[in-house]
């Protein structure tokens, strides 16, 4: 979020790169940093050496030591280069066959930054007892898996990491011989050795550096660095980690959020490069970013995804730090380069061998994502600003008036007094509790902005607090408070890496003052928070952040923590709100920094983008490519943070949110009023419908997020994910699966448009989720998919249902989901091509954390039709079970199908079967083996059909049979 053009900051004219449009002198390219430059120049020697490359780094044999009870081993490594200085070696093999691989500086001047892990995983991995490593001659290797195909080899000299599967070479680490990390010197370490030539006066001295061939002849930006007015004084001189990973067999890699570009990642070496330079992963605040570039955005998760046909493989490299990543494609594989400005070699090879594989392997390192609060899945109302408390409660007022549902409206900075968060600006906000409380009233929430900058003024309790504390970041000489510009002038930031932040953060969230320490009493136990500027944004900083030798907690230079420094931020509110309320309720925060981790504090938006088609599909790419990134609970600005959308380009970003897992509609505050119920008609209605679907779809999008919470699976899911095998799906990024439910969505994000073409990778029937209209399976086994075109007019989405789903909605109408929850349900059965269906619900009381007792409805429904029938005619059954598991992925301990949730919602009822697919007249509908209900047959084609036409629909009116009980229809036909 930025200022205004008018805005002046307490007199201090904002600096040029507030204006509107992306300034690329704001921030550096690899050729303006020095350890960029320094990798990227070892890379370029190294390939214009060729097979004559030598690689420096070996481990010692003789210091091979194997763990005696688990699958690890340590070993010494040195490096022709620097004889005298060590590194330690650490391989490990986990439970699930996830391999780690570290290696560190030992005995040298001082430590390097090792902790990035630690903020990262959830937990320390569990060692398998189970694989033994063994030592041959030049390496050390163990063969592991429940076939026992996978094989990972440590070679001694040169050093190399490789793992396969099936002897086929799956990732390689060192593979070109890039590995390099530069140890801590002295400067007097660094003088060069000098030799006398010559003889008389003609001796001459030369100065002599046999490292050359490897480091290059400069001492390129090692003590100290300068980028336009910033001086960076380096005090600990170089220490950059460069290290290739090679995918030889994969030529599709993603991941590596947060950049705004393709799925699967363009090159940025080789002759038809994408991109000159490398992608960045160093958290920025960059506003109306380019829509295809490697220049790093607002978060950084070191995860990279490699896919083929046959298999996925990953890798989590735990670093922290400003980080490059080259990407260059082989004749079969994937060649990259990760270099890093800080930090250990701290590398997680995943071996898959499926997406979902490497989902669970992901996800068991850094955590899923908990179950959200059921009301953060509901539409949210949200500028730059809205002004005071009567013109929240006008906007809610007007949503309601036009039947629009809504279930939060949220306040950015202006509400605040100076810009002091917490602080109410009581001029306009002069009754914050009553008005917070007149929005719950309607079962909605408000969410309010608090950023990471604290105004510095003794008066603001929220400062003074941090200051008594000393919790806040030290400049670089290690004492006193950095001082900094943001929104409320001269600011101090909050050190999280300082536990003593840890609870002053908890104590200011609390609702009643404790032990006399100031709290938000001002604010209510169901207030959401918004923790925004967190990269950290620094108006007068280099790249608009903090200088890279600021000090944190530990005596930790801000270089080496900088992508973590966000995380942490949200981590702390998150627990705050955690412990706001007892028993505690599912806390909701939204991100815009963030880290490996990160989903397991909250929801994520893409930033400031810009009202235009290219932003709008831009943002569905980065949306998908952050749930690889195991950060599933995403969405854009609806409409663009910046400018001006025109009437049509908001109805089709308002579809593009309501298939967006976290759906928000935003604006700057230079940009006109865009509520929903502004538009002229026929738009108003249309995003009407929209917001409408939304809500009838909650309870597909809540039992994703359960699978997600679950399984680490994203909820948007990409066609190289659902079909692993189909290379045509590999690059596709304008479409995506919603969870496990058989809906596939393709947003519209062209102007103009009245169809979309529908990529179907697999043989089965396809029906249009509003018309019924079918895409039927092809006549014959095809090896490749197909492509279909759907209806796309301004007032259609493309939304198919893949056959053998089954899609539970809830229907009628409401303000707010809350009001929803004693709603009946529908479900739609949409037959395969062999007249199957299968689909699940997940329900809980969706506040608080009951469901880890065992307190929810986990239903599984399936549908089967049997020619010849069960009796005398064709049949078809459709049926409810129980689909809870105990002991299993929802991690509940006692499971009672009567639980105190299923109990208060044993009322609630199926008030209608869809059954899509039916092509003949059925002769009675049955209920449990019983009664006849009402019934209505549309006549049109079957399920078995090869031509498109409009399907057959059956639609089973009160079944009279509940959404929490066993229950079985039988259609005859």
């Amino acid at each position: 979020m930025r200022p205004p053009v008018i805005l002046l900051l307490l007199g201090f004219l904002l600096p040029a790169s507030q204006t509107f449009a992306f300034k690329a002198n704001d921030f550096k390219t690899c050729a303006q940093s020095g350890f960029c430059r320094r990798g990227r120049a070892l890379s370029a020697r190294a390939l214009a050496a060729g097979s004559s490359w030598r690689f420096p780094y070996s481990i010692d044999p003789s210091s091979i030591l194997l763990a005696p009870d688990q699958a690890s081993f340590t070993a010494s490594v040195k490096s022709a280069l620097y004889p005298e200085v060590n590194f330690g070696l650490d391989v490990r093999l986990h439970d699930d066959g996830v391999v780690r691989v570290r290696m560190d500086e030992t005995g040298g001047l001082r430590k390097r930054y090792d902790e990035a892990a630690n903020w990262a995983l959830v937990a320390p991995p569990s060692i398998s007892r189970d694989i033994v490593w063994k030592v041959g001659k030049g390496t050390v290797h163990a063969v592991y898996g429940e076939k026992k195909n996978i094989e990972v080899v440590v070679e001694f000299d040169p050093l190399r990491v490789t793992l396969l599967r099936d002897g086929v070479e799956q990732v390689v680490l060192n593979d070109r011989g890039l590995l390099h990390m530069e140890h801590f010197r002295t400067k007097d370490d660094t003088k060069p050795v000098t030799i006398q030539d010559g003889e008389g006066e003609a001796q001459t001295t030369l100065q002599l550096n046999n490292r050359a061939w490897f480091e290059g002849e400069e001492q390129d930006a090692w003590w100290e660095e300068t980028w336009s007015s910033w001086t960076d004084s380096k005090p600990k001189g170089p220490e950059s980690l460069s290290l290739d990973v090679t995918f030889p067999n994969h030529r599709h890699v993603y991941g590596i959020p947060q950049h705004a570009t393709n799925l699967s990642l363009p090159t940025t070496t080789g002759p038809d490069a994408g991109y000159t330079d490398p992608y960045r992963l160093y958290n920025s605040d960059v506003f109306e970013y380019l829509v295809s570039s490697p220049v790093s955005l607002y978060g950084s998760v070191p995860l990279m995804h490699a896919h083929n046909a046959k298999s996925t493989v990953a890798i989590f490299n735990a670093v922290g730090s400003d980080t490059w990543i080259d990407v260059g494609r082989t004749e079969s594989g994937t060649e990259t380069h990760w270099i890093s400005e800080s930090g250990i070699l701290d590398v997680f090879l995943l071996p898959g061998p499926t997406p979902t594989d490497v989902f669970a392997q992901y996800t068991r390192l850094t955590g899923t994502a908990p179950l959200p609060a059921h009301w953060a899945l509901g539409y949210h109302q949200c500028r730059w600003n809205y002004v005071s408390s009567d013109d929240v409660r006008s906007v809610q007022r007007r949503l309601d008036d036009e039947n629009m549902p809504v279930d939060a409206f949220w306040l950015d900075i202006e509400y605040s007094e100076g810009h002091k968060y917490f602080i109410w600006d009581k001029k306009n906000f002069p009754d914050p509790v009553e008005m917070i409380k007149d929005v719950e009233a309607l079962e909605r929430r408000m969410v309010i902005i608090v950023d990471p900058h604290l105004k510095r003024d003794s008066s603001y309790p929220v400062y003074k607090a941090a200051s008594d504390l000393e919790s806040l970041v030290k400049p670089k000489s290690g004492s006193g408070e950095y001082e900094g510009w943001c929104w409320p002038g001269s600011s101090s930031w909050v050190d999280f890496f300082n536990p003593k932040s840890w609870d002053m953060w908890v104590s200011f969230f609390k609702t009643k003052s404790v032990d006399g320490r100031w709290s938000w009493t001002e604010s209510t136990e169901n207030v959401g928070i918004w923790n925004d500027m967190n990269e950290p944004s620094v108006f007068n900083g280099p790249e608009i952040s903090m200088p890279r030798d600021n000090v944190h907690y530990g005596g930790w230079e801000h270089r080496d923590v900088h992508n973590i420094n966000g995380m942490l931020f949200t981590n702390q509110t998150y627990n705050a709100l955690m412990h706001r309320s007892d028993p505690p309720k599912r806390p909701f925060v939204l991100t815009r920094s963030f880290y490996a981790g990160s989903q397991r504090f909250g929801a994520m938006w893409t930033g400031d983008n810009v009202g235009t088609w290219e932003h709008m599909a831009i943002g569905i790419k980065m949306v998908l490519a952050n749930g690889l990134g195991g950060f599933g609970f995403g969405g854009s600005d609806v409409g663009g943070f910046f400018g001006n959308p025109d009437p049509e380009m908001l109805v089709r970003w308002y579809a593009v949110g309501a298939f967006s897992p976290f759906f928000r509609a935003h604006a700057h505050i230079d940009s006109k009023r865009r509520e929903p119920y502004l538009l002229d008609e026929p738009y108003k209605s249309m995003l009407r419908d929209v917001l409408r679907l939304r809500y009838a779809m909650l309870p597909v999008w809540y039992t994703a997020f359960r699978e997600m919470s679950a399984t680490g699976i994203p909820i948007l899911r990409p066609q190289y994910v659902v079909f692993p095998e189909d290379s045509e799906g590999f690059a596709i990024d304008d479409q995506f699966y919603v969870g496990s439910s058989g809906l596939l969505v393709k947003p519209v994000t062209t102007r103009g448009a009245t169809s979309a073409s529908v990529y179907l990778s697999d043989p089965q029937i396809y029906y249009d989720y509003f018309t019924f209209h079918t895409y039927p399976a092809p006549a014959k086994k095809v090896a490749r998919g197909r492509t279909v075109t759907v209806p796309a007019a301004l007032h259609q989405i493309p939304l198919l249902i893949r056959g053998g789903s089954i899609v539970p909605t809830r229907e009628r109408p409401r303000r707010s989901s809350a009001l929803m929850r004693n709603d009946p349900f529908t479900l739609r059965v949409a037959l395969s091509s062999d007249g199957s269906a299968a689909g699940e619900i997940y329900l809980d009381d969706g506040e608080g954390y009951g469901y880890t007792n065992g307190e929810f409805v986990w239903r599984q429904f399936g549908a089967e039709t049997k020619k010849g029938g069960w009796g005398k005619g064709e049949e078809l059954k459709i049926w409810s079970k129980d689909w809870a598991r105990q002991g299993g992925s929802n991690d509940v301990v006692v499971y009672n199908p009567a639980n105190a949730f299923a109990n208060s919602v044993s009322g609630v009822r199926m008030e209608r079967v869809i059954v899509v697919g039916v092509g003949s007249r059925p002769t009675v509908v049955s209920v449990n083996g019983g009664s006849t209900v009402e019934w209505e047959w549309q006549g049109g084609i079957g399920y078995g059909a090869t031509t498109e036409s409009k399907a057959g629909v059956l639609v089973i009116r009160d079944p009279a049979v509940g959404i929490a009980s066993d229950w079985q229809i039988a259609v005859v036909f």
